[in-house]
């Protein structure tokens, strides 16, 4: 019988001595890969069907209204109203993107593996939350932009018309600001709270759409301050009479919030700030 002997075997390694790219690479790195995932960039074809459907209802209503314009030089609708219009369509889209971004990572459990690296707990947080609020920008602003270029040829009165209708679009794109910020810090922090997405996506839907018949009853049952308060319980809602508050009722005379438009100002901020906090935390005991 042969005497065994012990092989030493190089499989060639080496420490690595190149560039570490630290946090701030990793942040970014991160926040790129999740506006790509929004959009199911990188992914197979099923996880592009519902993003670029509603992508192509919002592109569709936008070129009815370039073509109207085009042909009756007359305008369809309002930069504002287009935001406003496309509320359910906008509720779809982070009911589908929010849970794509942070429940899969609580269901597969690679949040560990997250924070190995120098990303600390709240840079996954603001990361995810700066990719949806862009996705979301995106979705509403681009279409503006699209219909801002349509109506600047359609106008005979050069420089002055295309300065003019900068200045009508520019509500329009404040308004798809705040719904990127208020929204996407609620679809965010709703879907932190499961793993599954079914569930998260469910609850998205359910946070903005139950609260929209407490917000009639509400009118219908209470004071004229209630009423005028009522809208404040649901986010749609809310960022309506905050429009109105900052820039005017529109022609149809818009919702009866009387003379307390400032309290939907501080009613966004506060949902806002508070979403917000409340993401951080949870992903702090997330880590933990």
């Amino acid at each position: 019988m042969a005497p065994q002997t012990s092989v030493i075997h190089d499989i060639g390694y080496q420490r690595y001595k190149g560039p570490r790219l630290g946090r701030w690479y990793a942040n970014r790195s991160l926040y790129e890969h999740s506006v790509r995932a929004a959009f199911g960039i990188g992914r197979g074809a099923k996880a592009k069907i519902f993003p670029w459907l509603i992508i192509g209802i919002v592109l569709l209503v936008a070129v009815v209204v370039i073509a109207f314009r085009s042909i009756s030089g007359q305008t369809l609708m309002t930069y504002g109203a287009y935001v406003d219009g496309l509320s359910y369509p906008v509720m779809l889209f982070l009911a589908i993107v929010a849970p794509e971004l942070v429940s899969r990572d609580l269901r597969d459990r690679t949040l560990p593996l997250y924070f190995s690296r120098p990303l600390a707990r709240t840079d996954y947080a603001l990361a995810k939350f700066a990719a949806i609020g862009t996705a979301v920008l995106l979705l509403l602003g681009a279409p503006q932009i699209l219909i801002y270029i349509g109506a600047v040829f359609t106008r005979t009165d050069g420089f002055s018309g295309a300065w003019d209708e900068l200045g009508d679009l520019g509500p329009g794109l404040l308004g798809a600001l705040i719904r990127a910020l208020i929204l996407g810090s609620i679809s965010l922090l709703v879907a932190s709270l499961s793993g599954r997405r079914a569930f998260a996506a469910a609850f998205i839907v359910g946070v903005f759409l139950i609260t929209s018949p407490i917000a009639g009853i509400l009118t219908v049952l209470g004071n004229d301050t209630i009423e005028h308060l009522a809208f404040l319980v649901n986010p749609m809602f809310l960022m309506i009479g905050l429009e109105q508050w900052m820039f005017g009722a529109p022609e149809g005379g818009g919702m009866p919030i009387g003379d307390l438009g400032w309290a939907y100002g501080v009613g966004a901020v506060v949902l806002f700030g508070g979403s917000l906090a409340l993401l951080l935390q949870r992903y702090r005991k997330v880590a933990a």
